[in-house]
């Protein structure tokens, strides 16, 4: 699955580790989302949305 996370968290400055410590994830896990070789869980997905202040359909795109 496509997203901007890694768009994201550039723009705010942030550290994969950054990312991983706010959603309680490894910094593996934040890798594997941005590059697409892993698809977050539900609740990830809105924890990740609400973390940036967008929704779901804004980051992920198929």
């Amino acid at each position: 699955m496509n997203n901007t996370i890694r768009e994201l968290r550039a723009e705010r400055g942030w550290s994969q580790a950054h990312l991983a410590d706010q959603l309680e994830v490894s910094r593996q896990t934040v890798n594997a989302i941005e590059t697409g070789r892993y698809d977050p869980s539900l609740p990830l997905a809105f924890a990740i949305a609400r973390l940036f202040g967008t929704t779901i359909e804004e980051i992920f795109t198929i």
